[in-house]
């Protein structure tokens, strides 16, 4: 077992990975390979660079590669208000993502 397997952070991570891949294809074909394919990437890279951080790496990295992970979320956040300002995502869609973004993860302190 990894050490990043026990991170209930790394957890909802994956859980909000598998959301994001629900939600996106539900996307329109000619976004495929532009914002399916961005939100997907920077949903994954959440989970990525948590599990990257945390194996092998002193403390200090970890908190760098934590912060990834941030910046991770915030280009996820800047997808799901394109895909809304485009009609591609619903309001509800958007508020479901958006809650699980600003109360879920910002657990980074805890670890």
């Amino acid at each position: 077992m990894f050490k990043f397997d026990k991170l209930e952070v790394w957890q909802k991570a994956i859980k909000f990975s598998l959301h994001i891949h629900a939600l996106t294809r539900k996307f329109p074909k000619d976004e495929l390979y532009i914002l399916t394919g961005q939100i997907k990437r920077a949903a994954d890279s959440i989970a990525l660079n948590i599990a990257e951080g945390s194996t092998g790496q002193s403390d200090a990295e970890f908190r760098q590669f934590l912060g990834y992970a941030l910046r991770s979320e915030i280009e996820v956040v800047s997808c799901i208000h394109i895909g809304k300002a485009r009609n591609i995502i619903t309001e509800d869609d958007f508020a479901l993502s958006y809650d699980r973004l600003s109360t879920q993860y910002h657990k980074y302190d805890d670890i």
